[in-house]
């Protein structure tokens, strides 16, 4: 795991400017490689082939091509082997130089042959030009510049910035996305001509002219699946298997984040395959039980003999929250982004790589929001005045519980997600604003300045989806409108913020595309969710682990807003030049008194407004 920068032009000085912002990323070793025509850093986290041979920038036999990457190729060793036969001469045992070599043979269809995490930059010298490309499912990050024929581009925004011709502007329109869906949708950024290239992307810079080209999308119907429902959950047994035992492959100590949920302790069940000796395990737990899934994850940990460590979240201190939006670059306010902060500080005291469950959620139907979509078929049977009107009211004011979810929580969300335009499908109970909060919220000068649309984007992703299999369709805006910007990059920037390097089995873009050969009933059966991941795990796990619902380990956010951080929130949003200049003050009071008091739960919107405002803070 690494970072990675560079622009095209020569400027020696800059660029290890840009390298010294990444140093979290990679604290090993860094280089720089200058020409007239482009400059690339990199920023080093050892983990395969630990020898001065894996260093980058790294090139090729007659250093006409020039690599800097990030991530790693899990099927490095049978592409090498293949490229070998072919002719070429390896000088490293690293899966960087596959890439070279590959590059060599298949030009820019080198990532339709890799199967892992990247994103990389590569110049070649004959053709004069910069490849960058990021993988399929967008784990990794990687950001762009271009403007008035200069491209710059990092691993990280921050570094980009270290350009000073690069202006520091807010994206009013990016604004106005991420306070209802809780980050910034692709390819924008906060930062007005700051773009995120897309997961399955690539971009080409050839004589001053720059492509960006889709390379891969998630189809639902090529290599249709024959099997039936046993032999599918056979196959799905097989590549879990696969695809945790190639996760392994590290010349550095590893470890694995067991919450005591499903996706998790799958994990740790397919290492303990593999791995004959004790291996680490790390959790996170509060005092509040509904927030904490402890016990779990103590009863996995001792199911699979792994070395458990745990850590308590007492404290949460504004420091962490203001370091974690230093390492985002960007507003994201996942709820669970400083537990995993701390987490992996811990995890990074005894391990370089860690093994986590992120993607299953997406890819088997595992949130909730996929089971209120199915119940909203038959609530929207109900005349909409009696839902709106009379439904709606009566439960609105209904108070807000203590507890996590709890029925009243659950219905009120419920509620309000089914009030929200059908063309938001799922993902109307994962928008936390509506019209009214927008309407007054926003004042007039953001409004002249911003498209007042919540779901543009939204429409725009389900028209590229290639089947009308309900489930799958909402599959589809998870793994490509969601996942990537927001639950990827936060597990990408928190873990590279201590050097460590995490990597996510349950997203090998061939388990992906299995599961998308399988029909969306396959996984939401009736209200069960993950339905055929259940089965897979049947007899691997424990009964109580395969059959309990998901829970998560959120950050207690609603409670501290009323308790230890009140008065923080109060003075930061009353004093922030970002929310003065956009927001109606007044209204951002009275949604503060309302949540304080508990007339309603606004955590949603007031934490994306404190980090909003803490980000502003920090970058500008």
């Amino acid at each position: 795991m690494c970072g990675i920068c560079g622009f095209n032009w020569k400027d020696r000085e800059l660029i290890h400017r840009m390298n010294d912002q990444l140093v979290h990323r990679g604290p090993d070793q860094d280089g720089v490689f200058c020409t007239n025509q482009v400059s690339l850093g990199h920023r080093r986290l050892s983990i395969i082939d630990l020898s001065e041979q894996g260093r980058q920038p790294m090139f090729n036999e007659d250093k006409t091509l020039c690599l800097v990457f990030n991530g790693e190729i899990y099927n490095f060793q049978e592409l090498r082997e293949t490229l070998i036969g072919k002719g070429h001469r390896f000088s490293s045992k690293s899966d960087s130089e596959v890439i070279l070599h590959a590059y060599e043979e298949y030009g820019t269809g080198v990532v339709d042959k890799l199967r892992g995490m990247f994103a990389f930059a590569l110049f070649d010298s004959k053709e004069n030009s910069l490849f960058l490309a990021r993988d399929r499912i967008g784990i990794k990050p990687l950001y762009y510049y271009h403007k008035d024929n200069r491209l710059v581009f990092a691993s990280e925004i921050k570094a980009i910035l270290e350009d000073k011709d690069v202006e520091r502007r807010l994206n009013h329109q990016a604004l106005y996305d991420y306070i209802g869906f809780e980050f910034v949708p692709a390819p924008a950024t906060m930062f007005e001509d700051i773009y995120k290239l897309p997961a399955g992307h690539y971009l080409m810079l050839r004589d001053g002219q720059v492509e960006i080209k889709q390379y891969w999308d998630l189809g639902f119907n090529q290599g249709k699946n024959e099997l039936d429902y046993d032999g599918s959950v056979e196959r799905l047994r097989e590549l879990l298997d696969y695809s945790v035992k190639s996760h392994l492959i590290s010349d550095v100590p590893l470890g694995v984040f067991l919450s005591g949920g499903l996706d998790s302790s799958a994990i740790v069940a397919m290492m303990r395959r593999h791995i004959s000796g004790q291996f680490k395990t790390f959790t996170i737990g509060y005092e509040d039980k509904t927030f904490s899934e402890l016990d779990y994850a103590a009863q996995v940990a001792e199911y699979f003999d792994t070395e458990h460590q745990v850590l308590m979240l007492d404290d949460i201190r504004t420091e962490h929250v203001e370091k974690t939006l230093w390492h985002l670059d960007e507003p994201m306010t996942d709820l669970s982004t400083v537990p995993l902060y701390l987490l992996c500080k811990q995890a990074r005291e005894h391990v370089t790589v860690c093994l986590s469950g992120e993607g299953a959620d997406e890819s088997f139907a595992g949130y909730d929001r996929f089971k209120a979509s199915k119940l909203n078929l038959f609530f929207r049977t109900m005349p909409a005045p009696v839902r709106k009107q009379i439904v709606g009211r009566l439960i609105s004011l209904l108070p807000d519980q203590p507890q996590k979810k709890g029925a009243v929580n659950m219905l009120k969300r419920f509620v309000e997600g089914a009030n929200l335009p059908p063309e938001g499908h799922h993902l109307r109970w994962q928008y936390f604003s509506n019209k009214e909060l927008n309407n007054r919220l926003f004042n007039s000068h953001f409004k002249a300045r911003a498209t007042f649309d919540p779901f543009r984007i939204v429409r725009a992703y389900s028209g590229r989806c290639n089947t009308d299999d309900r489930i799958n369709r909402e599959i589809y805006l998870d793994m490509r409108y969601m996942m990537t910007d927001s639950v990827l990059m936060k597990v990408d920037k928190m873990s590279m913020a201590s050097s460590l390097e995490v990597r996510v089995p349950l997203l090998d873009h061939v388990l992906v595309e299995f599961l998308a050969s399988l029909p969306g009933n396959w996984k939401l059966k009736g209200l069960k969710t993950k339905y055929i991941f259940r089965s897979a795990l049947n007899g691997l796990l424990p009964d109580k682990i395969v059959n309990r619902g998901k829970q998560g380990y959120s950050l207690p956010v609603k409670h501290l807003l009323r308790g230890e951080m009140k008065s923080y929130m109060v003075s930061l949003l009353n004093e922030s030049p970002v929310i003065r200049e956009n927001m109606n003050v007044d209204y951002v009071n009275h949604l503060i008194k309302e949540h304080c008091d508990m007339v309603h739960n606004h955590n949603h919107v007031l934490w994306a407004l404190i980090n909003v405002a803490i980000w502003h803070n920090r970058f500008f």
